[in-house]
C-alpha cells in the first residue's frame, strides 16, 4: 500500500485493513478530523483525506447526520411486511418513492418487501399504510408498530 492512500482494497478486492480502520473512526465519530484519523490508522493526514475520499466516492461509506426521529417529530414507526404479486422490484421501486419509508428492502420468507416508516402519528401512519395498499401490485400489507427501539447501531461491516 501506498502513503498516497489510493488503495482502499486488498488483492481479493476486499476493503483493506486501513480503510476498515478509517470507516471505523468515522462511525465512532463522524466529526474527527483527518488529522485525528490519521492518528489511529498510521497514516498521514493528506493520504487519509484521500482515502476517506475515495470510500466516498466508490460508494462504500456516506458521511450523514443521524437523527432522533421523536425530537424531530416523528413519534410513530413502523415495519410494514409486503406480499406482492408480479415483480417485487416495480413495486420495491414505488415503496421507494413514498417520502415515510426510510428502508425498502427486497427479501425472501414470509414477506417479499420490508418497509421501514417513519410517520408523525397514528393517524399518518394510517394513511401512509393505506396509500402502501393502493400500490398495483400489492397483495397485502402486515404493519407491525414499534414500541420501543431496543438496540440501533450504524457499524456494519468492519467489527
Amino acid at each position: 500500500m501506498s502513503e498516497t492512500g489510493t488503495s482502499i482494497r486488498d488483492t481479493a478486492g476486499r476493503l483493506d485493513d486501513v480503510s476498515k480502520r478509517i470507516i471505523e473512526q468515522l462511525q465512532d465519530d463522524g466529526r474527527s478530523s483527518y488529522a485525528a484519523i490519521a492518528r489511529a490508522v498510521g497514516l498521514s493526514e493528506a493520504a487519509t483525506r484521500q482515502r476517506v475520499q475515495r470510500l466516498i466516492d466508490e460508494g462504500v461509506v456516506q458521511i450523514a447526520a443521524i437523527t432522533d426521529p421523536g425530537a424531530i417529530g416523528f413519534h410513530r414507526m413502523a415495519l410494514l411486511g409486503v406480499r406482492v404479486e408480479g415483480e417485487a422490484q416495480r413495486v420495491a421501486d414505488k415503496l421507494g418513492g413514498l417520502a415515510e419509508a426510510e428502508y425498502v428492502v427486497i427479501c425472501a420468507g414470509q414477506f417479499d418487501i420490508l418497509v421501514e416508516l417513519l410517520c408523525v402519528d397514528d393517524d399518518h401512519l394510517l394513511q401512509t399504510v393505506e396509500s402502501v395498499r393502493a400500490v398495483p401490485g400489492v397483495r397485502t400489507a402486515e404493519t407491525f408498530v414499534y414500541l420501543k427501539i431496543a438496540k440501533e447501531t450504524y457499524q456494519w461491516g468492519t467489527r
